[in-house]
């Protein structure tokens, strides 16, 4: 059985209510830009759903520093790394 079946390729929509849930942001923008790593190691045939860019401002972040922050984000996308997240780029506001 592949992974895809198994586990359905990650969306922006998915990505998003993960982190409002997480993070509470006052500022949240998921872009999906897998069509842009086509032929890169860990894209898909299907073009969707490995490589996201994550603008974000979250009360969360008040205090820490960068790294601290970026950790927060990807903790809370950890789940799915095991649907074939492959690439976060992670923009704190």
């Amino acid at each position: 059985m592949s992974t895809a079946t198994t586990h359905p390729l990650p969306t922006a929509h998915a990505l998003e209510a993960a982190l409002r849930e997480a993070l509470q942001p006052t500022e949240l923008e998921v872009i999906d830009e897998s069509s842009a790593h086509a032929g890169h190691a860990g894209a898909n045939a299907e073009g969707y759903g490995t490589h996201f860019r994550v603008r974000i401002a979250s009360p969360l972040f008040a205090g820490k520093p960068r790294v601290a922050r970026h950790r927060l984000v990807y903790d809370a996308l950890q789940v799915f790394i095991a649907q074939g997240l492959h690439a976060i780029a992670i923009e704190v506001l």
